[in-house]
């Protein structure tokens, strides 16, 4: 019989850190707007956003929630064991990892265009400074690990030949790592200089008319979960508690989450899953004033939902990692409130039902939004699977399990997708 925890476990961020890095965010955007610093050049714009609200939320991780003195860092500042020997190797390791990275953006063609642009003048302004504090960064952490012999000294073992060093699984774990980062980063940060492009240059006296509100938010709200996103991708640290503790280990995760983004989501949503009805809502209820604003509003509301559960992270965001369990912000409600938001502001939006009148085209269209819907179902359920290693996960989905918005559906019978896909990748 299941022992359900009494009380909500608690988050690895505390609410008011990730609410101290979303006003950083908004503050440093609002500077920008009117002051333009960097006048038109939008990537040193972009690093100066990410800078400051990684600062608003580093300084009170550690300055008041102490996050460097966890257990889950690693570190244990009782004891000092520095080793160039290790540092070395670590560093081996980077320099390895970097170059790996820089081999794949050369070898596949999709990393040579325009859209990536922004990605590479970023590298060339952070890696200079980056890597000058490599050294005595991993000098300094590894002469407090517990465990010091980490993926980076496994990669730098593997980089000078030293193979019986290496651990198969931790390596293994690093170079899905670097997958994760090597994919995300670069579309995270493009679509956050992009939609920072439009916050800076957009006509606010547009925002009396709620069609023209309704976007500016919208848009926004995008801008906002985009932004955050490049905070997590760019800055995983052990120090600050940040660091990637494992990677998505199945080949079903990895799927499930890659085909949601570009440039895999252009072909199935083409080819397969083109669930738009062309009917869009707002000209569905564009001469019912009362219900369009309503309508309106509640499409506003999931997709703030939905930032908003992104924002819980703080700088721990991340697809396909464990980082941390969150069970603040609306993850007090159910365990997936982003992808329950988002799926449902998709209906709102794109009304397959409303398939000009013709039944069965829009039974055609639910039929693939509903597939849609499966994959990010999917997504969730590999999601559990993988921080059900961890238990506090696991005392967190007891709880929710008793106390969530969704507690009913526990006595539906169980979906497990694991069994038709158990292949892990390392």
């Amino acid at each position: 019989m299941k022992s359900y925890p009494s009380t909500r476990p608690t988050s690895v961020i505390h609410a008011g850190v990730a609410l101290a890095g979303l006003l950083g965010f908004i503050v440093s955007a609002a500077i920008l707007r009117f002051n333009r610093i960097f006048d038109n050049n939008i990537v040193p714009s972009a690093i100066l956003m990410i800078a400051i609200t990684a600062i608003s939320i580093f300084f009170l991780d550690l300055m008041w929630q102490k996050v460097h003195l966890r257990t889950s860092t690693g570190l244990d500042f009782s004891h000092h064991k520095p080793s160039w020997h290790r540092t070395l190797t670590k560093l081996t390791g980077l320099f390895g990892s970097l170059i790996l990275i820089s081999f794949v953006y050369w070898l596949f063609t999709i990393y040579h265009g325009a859209f990536y642009h922004p990605y590479y003048l970023m590298l060339k302004l952070i890696l200079p400074f980056w890597l000058l504090m490599a050294l005595p960064y991993f000098y300094y952490i590894d002469s407090y690990m517990t465990q010091p012999f980490d993926s980076y000294w496994h990669m730098g073992k593997a980089v000078i030949f030293q193979w019986k060093a290496v651990d198969p699984h931790i390596i293994g774990q690093h170079l899905l790592s670097l997958c994760i980062k090597t994919f995300f980063l670069p579309l995270m940060f493009s679509h956050f200089c992009n939609d920072l492009q439009k916050f800076l240059y957009y006509d606010l006296d547009k925002l009396i008319n709620f069609h023209f509100f309704f976007e500016f938010l919208y848009d926004n709200l995008y801008f906002i979960d985009v932004g955050i996103a490049s905070v997590g991708y760019l800055l995983a640290f052990r120090l600050t508690d940040t660091h990637y503790r494992s990677a998505e280990p199945t080949l079903l995760g990895w799927v499930a989450a890659l085909v949601c983004y570009q440039p895999f989501w252009t072909l199935i949503n083409r080819e397969y899953l083109t669930y738009d009805s062309q009917l869009q809502w707002g000209s569905w209820l564009w001469n019912n004033p009362i219900m369009y604003g309503i309508w309106g509003t509640l499409i506003l509301i999931f997709t703030a939902i939905y930032v908003w559960s992104h924002v819980s992270f703080g700088a721990r965001f991340s697809n396909l990692t464990h980082r941390g369990i969150i069970t603040n912000g609306p993850y007090r409600w159910t365990k997936h409130p982003s992808y329950v938001a988002k799926n449902i502001a998709w209906w709102m939006i794109s009304i397959p039902f409303m398939a000009n009148g013709d039944t069965g085209e829009g039974l055609r269209h639910c039929l693939l939004l509903l597939g849609v819907n499966f994959i990010y179902l999917t997504r969730a359920k590999t999601e559990e699977w993988h921080l059900s290693h961890d238990p506090d996960y696991i005392a967190y989905a007891l709880w929710i399990d008793e106390h969530g918005i969704f507690r009913l559906l526990r006595h539906l019978p169980k979906l497990n997708l694991l069994k038709f896909s158990n292949y892990r990748i390392n």
